[in-house]
């Protein structure tokens, strides 16, 4: 029983991830999965606390910043940004450039969830606008969303858990995979401008709209550009990384709150928060630890290799990552992983990373982040193609990972 009932409250942890239900269903499987493996000695409670309180800084960091992202957005941030994405004349081509820029921009600042959730209906919309396609540019929010989440400790959750691990300054991390950030990305726009050519040489339809985009909001943009700086200054007086990002998020989160008050958009910030999804990644914390401790950690740690410098071990662990991370999604093959991994060294965690980040858009069920960007498009009445999906990302996929590896491989050693 210990053996098995974290398997099966994973695999309840997962459908509930998949399917969504009302929020208080995803409390419940939450709480009644921590309950099961405790009740079992699966774990025990003194562990599931340990478990819990070192995931308690990044679902802090989780739920601050997805008010920064909503306040962002009922500030008009992101619709200013879809103007200019959208403006009649940009043509198939710039139009999918400018969403490239967009997701980028908004992955490494406001994490993948924002790109995923709000800037994809911004996409969406903006498309309409421009007269262009939509698909080449809601492909490359969900694929940007994992694969250009690199670059910073705070772009995805999987890497904020991982900084635990790892010696790096937030200015350092963002030194050493900087290489591999923008080689993925170009992977990206490569495959990208391949596979949707048919799309991109349409002729555009852009609307008969005369109307000047709106100027980009000035105060949320600044308080952005400040936490950036927050999360930098918190890592250099010591702070772990963890930490560091939820304080400084919080209080980005709590500036923000005052002007979207004075607008009457308060409560659209505080439900963007998702304190059920908090509790159930707590959960899933938790679960994942109790996995960790049975069969399975045994299994993945007998594929772990002995050395982590060599480029072919690199690649395995770069490779276990992605599969890992598509059987039982990235944020609970993070939590198995990297503590095993982390002894081998910065570069075989980094690698690690681009498996569990880049690999894990292989499928739909890979990162949290697709299943979110599938229903946001779901609910905005634009259900996307699994064909389609899947096409771009069993070719995006292995290609962006092999370069991540191979460029953190040849970089790493020289700027760490």
């Amino acid at each position: 029983m210990a053996d098995v009932v974290p398997l099966v409250a994973l695999a309840a942890l997962l459908a509930v991830a998949f399917v969504h239900p009302p929020w208080w269903v995803e409390l419940g499987v939450a709480v009644a999965g921590t309950v099961a493996v405790v009740a079992t000695s699966a774990t025990s409670w003194h562990l599931a606390a340990d478990a819990a309180g070192r995931m308690l800084p990044v679902v802090v960091f989780l739920v601050a910043i997805l008010a920064v992202a909503g306040a962002c957005a009922e500030l008009g941030l992101f619709r200013a940004i879809g103007e200019r994405i959208g403006r009649p004349g940009t043509g198939p081509q710039g139009f999918l450039a400018l969403t490239f820029v967009a997701a980028v921009a908004v992955t490494a600042v406001l994490s993948l969830d924002a790109t995923v959730v709000l800037l994809t209906l911004v996409v969406l919309a903006a498309a309409g606008h421009a007269g262009v396609r939509p698909a080449p540019g809601l492909s490359a929010c969900v694929r940007l969303a994992n694969s250009s989440s690199l670059l910073l400790p705070v772009s995805n959750l999987t890497t904020l858990l991982a900084t635990h691990h790892l010696d790096l300054s937030f200015g350092r991390f963002a030194l050493v995979m900087a290489p591999a950030w923008l080689g993925v990305i170009a992977v990206e726009y490569a495959v990208h401008r391949v596979f949707f050519r048919r799309d991109l040489a349409a002729a555009p339809t852009p609307d008969d709209d005369p109307t000047p985009p709106h100027p980009l909001p000035t105060f949320p943009l600044t308080v952005v550009v400040l936490m950036l700086v927050g999360f930098a200054l918190t890592s250099l007086v010591g702070i772990g990384a963890a930490w560091g990002a939820a304080w400084v998020s919080v209080a980005a989160a709590l500036v923000l709150l005052l002007p979207a008050a004075r607008v009457r958009r308060a409560v659209p910030v505080l439900q963007a928060t998702q304190p059920a999804f908090a509790a159930f990644v707590l959960g899933l914390a938790v679960v994942v630890d109790a996995v960790g401790r049975g069969p399975v950690g045994d299994l993945v740690d007998r594929a772990i290799p002995a050395g982590g410098h060599h480029l072919g071990q690199l690649l395995w662990l770069a490779l276990l990552a992605t599969v890992v991370a598509n059987v039982l999604n990235n944020l609970p093959a993070t939590l198995l992983l990297v503590p095993l991994v982390a002894p081998l060294g910065t570069e075989a965690v980094l690698a690690t990373l681009v498996g569990l980040n880049v690999g894990s858009s292989l499928t739909w069920t890979g990162s949290l982040a697709n299943l979110l960007w599938r229903r946001t498009l779901g609910a905005a009445g634009s259900v996307p193609s699994s064909r389609s999906f899947h096409a771009v990302s069993v070719v995006a996929a292995p290609l962006g990972v092999v370069v991540g590896v191979v460029l953190v491989w040849a970089w790493a050693p020289v700027s760490l």
